[in-house]
């Protein structure tokens, strides 16, 4: 990467720089996050509502924030008013939420990759499918052990207006941090990631369960572990 142009490297957190295995993880979001709301919603239609309304979110074509999105879908499906519900729902992320630290796994090797990154004096992205809110995301980050460094930008649903696998998702962090698309790095485990490679990003694979690809995208510039990519990135 010498003299590659590189001058932005976008990371995907989970599975990628947190062991977060979605299978395992997700089923037990959804049961806490719709126990915490049981009194006000039942939870079988919560968790139907809370589907359909990500679904939307995740067509987003940038007419508004994730969150906007999100809301506009959410709150008219479950009855109930968003100034009603948010706060109750920032309670979960505050309180409820940590609990589900447990069933992720901190990789030693992740802080090695951001902070080998940071040391080459290059823009820092967390580029995170923008699914949930901040204060669930900067969790996570604590997690993955790499929570205490300066990103350039953690995506979240507040500050997003595309999801993965959409390419538009990319082409805006690129337009947030001023960075061409060859010169960005997009360092993930799966698809969602390697779609970044359509609008001429680099791209590096970090190979694991989720690492099935379409065969219609480009090729990985790079496949390895993390410890690969930190060679990679020391000068």
């Amino acid at each position: 990467m010498e003299n590659s142009g590189i001058k932005a490297v976008l990371f995907d957190l989970d599975g990628t720089l947190l062991g977060n295995n979605l299978d395992v993880f997700l089923p037990r979001y959804f049961q806490a996050i719709s126990a915490h709301v049981a009194s006000m919603v039942p939870p079988k239609q919560f968790i139907a509502h809370l589907m359909r309304a990500t679904q939307i979110m995740v067509a987003n074509d940038g007419r508004a924030t994730n969150q906007e999105v999100f809301a506009s879908a959410f709150y008219p499906l479950i009855g109930r008013p968003r100034e009603e519900m948010e706060p109750v729902f920032t309670d979960f992320y505050l309180h409820a939420y940590p609990a589900l630290r447990q069933h992720t796994q901190c990789l030693p090797e992740a802080r090695q990759a951001v902070q080998a990154a940071f040391e080459r004096g290059l823009d820092v992205v967390i580029a995170t499918n923008p699914l949930f809110p901040d204060l669930a995301i900067r969790q996570r980050l604590e997690w993955a052990g790499v929570g205490d460094f300066p990103y350039r930008l953690v995506t979240s649903y507040e500050n997003s207006r595309a999801c993965k696998p959409n390419p538009l998702y990319y082409r805006q962090i690129l337009e947030s941090i001023d960075r061409e698309p060859a010169s960005a790095l997009v360092v993930g485990n799966e698809a969602g990631d390697m779609v970044s490679a359509q609008i001429g990003c680099q791209t590096f694979l970090v190979p694991g369960a989720a690492a099935v690809l379409d065969p219609a995208l480009p090729a990985p510039n790079y496949r390895g572990t993390l410890r690969d990519l930190v060679q990679l990135l020391r000068p």
